[in-house]
């Protein structure tokens, strides 16, 4: 079930999830470790509070995500385990466990600070405007999925 990232409870227990992590945790599916994992969470919020960084989709990809790449990301249904992710959310190497760990908490705090207003008909860098209840399941699904992935 998708709760309401937007809600101070929701926020808090994601961010408890998130602390519950520690560097060496072994994933009970998948190849990330623990502070790989974190960085690629932090991708989803760059992408949504920094997409100057990334190159905008060529009309066709466009096309292709926003028809149907849009729905598996914005719709109830879990991700897979062992799913296939986008090239521009593969971290490879080693990055800073806690540096990761807070920049997310950050980004889940941002979220919901700004609240369901600000994100509704907000711009998406891959899926164009999406309502408040779409990038509430974007960053609610996402992060539960990995945090699962890590067994907390």
């Amino acid at each position: 079930m998708i709760k309401n990232i937007f809600s101070q409870e929701v926020t808090q227990q994601f961010i408890n999830r998130i602390n519950q992590l520690t560097p060496t945790q072994q994933p009970l599916w998948g190849k990330m470790s623990a502070d790989q994992m974190l960085a690629h969470c932090n991708v989803a919020y760059s992408y949504t509070f920094e997409p100057e960084k990334f190159k905008k989709p060529g009309f066709l990809m466009g096309f292709m995500l926003k028809t149907f790449v849009k729905k598996m990301v914005t719709g109830e249904k879990p991700y897979p385990k062992n799913s296939r992710t986008s090239p521009e959310f593969v971290v490879v190497g080693s990055k800073d466990f806690e540096a990761e760990k807070v920049k997310l908490i950050n980004y889940v705090r941002k979220c919901q600070e700004l609240g369901e207003s600000y994100f509704e008909g907000k711009e998406n860098h891959s899926f164009g405007k999406m309502t408040s209840k779409e990038w509430n399941v974007l960053f609610y699904k996402h992060l539960d999925h990995h945090l699962m992935q890590f067994g907390v």
